[in-house]
C-alpha cells in the first residue's frame, strides 16, 4: 500500500476535511436525527482519525454538524 492508498490524516482542527469524509461515509445521513454522540463516534471512527477522542467537546461537535449541514445545503 502506497502513501495515496492511506486516507489522510484528520484532526479536530480539520472540520472541513471530516465534513467531506462523513459525507462520504454516511452519505443517506438525516442531519436533523443525528444527535452529537452518534457523530462523535462516526468522526472517530473514519479512516485516517488521528486526533485524541478526549479533545471532542459538544461546541466542536455541533460546529461540525453545522457545517455538514451547510454543506449539503449547498450540494443540493
Amino acid at each position: 500500500m502506497n502513501d495515496e492508498d492511506q486516507p489522510k490524516a484528520l484532526y479536530w482542527e480539520a472540520s472541513y476535511e471530516i465534513v467531506l469524509s462523513l459525507m462520504e461515509h454516511h452519505p443517506d445521513a438525516d442531519l436533523d436525527a443525528v444527535g452529537l454522540n452518534e457523530l462523535f463516534n462516526w468522526i472517530i471512527a473514519l479512516p485516517g482519525f488521528a486526533d485524541d477522542p478526549l479533545l471532542a467537546n459538544d461546541e466542536l461537535l455541533t460546529e461540525i454538524l453545522r457545517e455538514w449541514y451547510e454543506e449539503m445545503s449547498e450540494a443540493s
